[in-house]
């Protein structure tokens, strides 16, 4: 299988880097302007893909997902894209710039293109959102809980837009480095984030090879 690995950081993927595996890697920077930039643009000059993997931290708004676990996100959609009305958010769906079911959207998201090899991927599966500024405060945290997705992410939503539009199959596989609580370091953790993403993605991966 010909795959692309895809994050938006060297120090997401370190430890995959050096494992040394058969998939191309792909390092696109942080954001969704970076990543709709950067994947656009290797998927127009690159050879097919089999699969193209997205792998990454991201916070979580579900305590019920461990610090530190690796999930698989189904479906993605924007987070700030729209405007502000006071204290409420409306989307560009709630603006009517955008149908919810206007290509490459289905009721309103970005969904995981079914694909034989999920079937494989024995992971929690989880919902997204994606942010170009992460959320770290009451209010703001408030707003994008009424969007009902289980994680936060820069580039997620990015990606999957990317994909879809190239009909490329794909994944986005995020470990929770936090949850989505005021902003307070001392209760992220990091470090085993992406030491069990890395695990997974170098394990994956190799199974998957050829």
């Amino acid at each position: 299988m010909k795959m692309l690995v895809v994050a938006a950081t060297q120090a997401e993927i370190g430890p995959f880097l050096s494992a040394g595996t058969d998939a191309d890697v792909l390092i696109t920077g942080v954001g969704p302007v970076a990543t709709t930039y950067a994947l656009t643009r290797h998927l127009a000059r690159a050879p097919h893909y089999d699969l193209v993997i997205q792998a990454g931290v991201a916070g979580s708004f579900d305590a019920s997902i461990g610090l530190g676990e690796v999930v698989l996100i189904t479906s993605d959609t924007w987070g700030d894209v729209g405007a502000e009305d006071h204290a409420d958010y409306l989307s560009i769906f709630d603006l009517g710039l955008l149908g919810q079911d206007e290509p490459p959207y289905v009721a309103g998201v970005l969904p995981l293109t079914p694909h034989a090899v999920h079937d494989t991927i024995t992971l929690r599966r989880a919902s997204g959102i994606t942010v170009s500024t992460v959320s770290g405060s009451e209010a703001t945290i408030a707003r994008r809980r009424l969007i009902g997705a289980g994680t936060e992410s820069m580039e997620g939503a990015a990606f999957h837009y990317v994909c879809l539009r190239e009909q490329v199959p794909f994944v986005q596989i995020r470990a929770i480095s936090n949850y989505v609580i005021p902003r307070d370091k001392s209760q992220w953790r990091m470090k085993d984030a992406i030491i069990n993403l890395n695990d997974w993605l170098i394990n994956f991966t190799r199974a998957h090879a050829g």
